[in-house]
Parts: structure tokens; sequence; C-alpha cells
């Protein structure tokens, strides 16, 4: 049996490919068409869709979700390293049940959250853009709060006393042993507070009121209003493509 296992894990591998990347072929078969006339197996090759979506502001909404990705990161990560190093050193030992009131917030519907909270952030005088940030930031600090406070359980809280008994303070224990022991983690966390501001629809057009136009708004835009799938198809490509892994 085991001499069939490494065939079992690559066919398994190509299989488990296979079932995320079909969904999207058709997708990236669009991007590159002028048109597909019904019955073709092939569409008519072209760059339109590519053309359009440039003369559509795809350049500029990607560069304002790239900045809300970045603006939500640094404020998501910080305070998702600090909770970690308290739920994962501290309280999470003692109180299983953090985990679960951790990821509460994510259990909320992110529109009737943004619908309520529209009204309250009107009357405050807050402006969009920033009530965007903060709103975003709420969502991705239990991700990145989960994702540090499990490598922070994995570590051993003792690394800290043991570089103070050879010397160090308390801020270069941290900096120079804790954090380069979770900095996977952080990484990751980063990455998914990202990805939480890059790819936010509902937030971002409700509590921006449409002038905050990112890459997701401008994707749905065109495929409830225009009917044109080159365009769409290239705009939907160009927001996964930083996502896809290397060849």
């Amino acid at each position: 049996m085991s001499r069939f296992s490494p065939l079992w894990r690559w066919g398994g591998g190509a299989l488990l490919l296979f079932w995320f990347v079909l969904p999207l072929l058709p997708i990236v078969l669009w991007s590159l068409a002028d048109r597909w006339p019904t019955g073709d197996l092939l569409p008519t090759w072209g760059l339109v869709g590519w053309r359009e979506a440039y003369g559509d502001h795809m350049v500029p909404a990607l560069v304002r979700s790239a900045a809300l990705g970045l603006i939500v990161a640094a404020i998501a990560v910080p305070i998702g390293a600090l909770a970690g190093r308290a739920l994962g050193w501290q309280i999470g030992g003692r109180h299983p049940w953090s985990a679960a009131l951790l990821l509460a917030p994510i259990a909320l519907p992110p529109f009737a959250l943004a619908m309520g909270l529209d009204v309250l952030l009107l009357r405050l005088h807050i402006p969009q853009p920033v009530a965007v940030v903060v709103l975003l930031a709420v969502f991705a600090v239990p991700y990145t709060t989960y994702i540090v406070r499990s490598a922070y359980a994995g570590l051993d809280s003792q690394i800290e006393d043991q570089a103070r008994m050879l010397g160090a303070s308390a801020t270069q224990a941290t900096r120079k042993v804790t954090l380069p022991a979770i900095a996977p983690a952080l990484w990751a966390a980063a990455a998914m507070a990202f990805l939480v501001g890059w790819s936010d629809y509902v937030i971002t057009l409700i509590i921006g009121g449409g002038r905050l136009v990112t890459a997701p708004i401008l994707v749905a835009a065109s495929a409830s209003g225009t009917g044109n799938e080159p365009l769409t198809s290239a705009l939907a490509v160009a927001i996964a493509l930083p996502w896809s892994p290397p060849c």
C-alpha cells in the first residue's frame, strides 16, 4: 500500500486542483475573447475585455483596493498580535471558549452590520473612507488574532524568560526571540487582513456610499450593468491574479 501512496497523493492533489480551477476556466477564456458565439467550443480570441477594463478605470480601482488592504493590515496585525499573545499565553489555556468568542464578530452578516452602522457613522460625521477602514479592520482583527494565537499556543511561554536569564531585556527578548519565532504567523495574518480589505464589497459599497470605487465594486458594476462578459472577466482575472500560485 505504501508504494502507491505517492500516486494517491499526486492524484488527490491533481483532483483538488482540477476542482478549484475548472470553475475559473470560463472566466479566463472570456477574458481573452472578443466574442464567444453559442455552440462554439472556443471563443474568438482577442483582448477587447482588457482594453475596455483599462479604459474603465481598472488600474485606479486596483490601487485603491491595494491601499485599502494595506491600511487594514497595518491596523489589524498589531492588534491581533497583542490579542493573540494574551490568548495564546495567558487567557487561552484557562478559557477554551475564548476562540469562539473571538470569532463571534465574523458570524454577523456584513450587510446587516453595515446597514446598522451607516446611520450612526453619518450622525457622527465620520469621513466615509475612514469609516470603511475602521469597519474592515474590525472584521480583520478576529482573523489576525486567531492566527497569531495559534502560533503563541504552540510556542513555549518560557522562551522569553530564558532570553532574559541570558541578559536580554524584556524588549530585546520579544523583538529578537519571540517575534522571529512567530514571524510566519504574522505574515499569514497580514495576508489575511490584506485580503479582507482587498476583496470587500458590501461594507465598501454601503459605508463608502459608492464614492470609494475599488476593484470588487468595479467587477460587480460590470457584471450587473453592462452584460459585457469580456470586460467583467478581465476585471475578475485582474483581481484574482495576484493571489494565483506561482507556476
